[in-house]
């Protein structure tokens, strides 16, 4: 059965930024349901709370991968969250150490208040970092974070009052 293409695409206005204002997350373990409807996310049960990391504009990003494979009739994307969390310091260390140990969902608020759901099915991994010091007295002190994951379709947008209801 063929998958029917809905609809066309006509350019859009410049007024789109990049970059990554805020992340919100979650142990994925702690999420019980997503309501979703056209690829946006309605509702969302949990046990749990949400922990809001506000992030230094202009050092964080996310991107999704899409990967076909024509020869097994599959397709994936793969989200990656990279964020930076400045100054060294044990109580951020100890929160990475949570982070890295558990599967994680995530909320994503971009620079244009749009908010995506990151690890609706499979959650996110903390799979690659790291913590420097810097050389040079303006050299950033602190860490830098990779998010991974595999999904079965890109991330939701997240209605806004989803979030206000964290």
């Amino acid at each position: 059965m063929p998958c029917v293409l809905t609809q066309g695409f006509t350019l859009d206005c410049r007024d789109s930024i990049g970059g990554v204002k805020a992340v919100w997350f979650i142990a994925h373990a702690n999420v019980t349901t997503v309501t979703q409807a056209s690829g946006v996310v309605t509702a969302i049960t949990d046990t749990s709370n949400w922990y809001k990391y506000n992030l230094v504009k202009n050092t964080a990003s996310l991107t999704e991968n899409i990967t076909g494979t024509v020869e097994n009739g599959t397709v994936q994307y793969a989200p990656e969250l990279n964020i930076i969390i400045n100054k060294l310091q044990a109580n951020t260390r100890n929160e990475i150490l949570l982070l890295a140990q558990n599967t994680l969902m995530a909320i994503v608020q971009d620079q244009n208040n749009k908010y995506w759901l990151l690890g609706v099915q499979n959650g996110i991994d903390l799979t690659t970092g790291s913590a420097a010091t810097g050389v040079a007295g303006g050299d950033r002190n602190g860490y830098s974070l990779t998010f991974t994951g595999t999904e079965p379709a890109l991330a939701p947008e997240v209605q806004a009052s989803v979030v206000t209801g964290l």
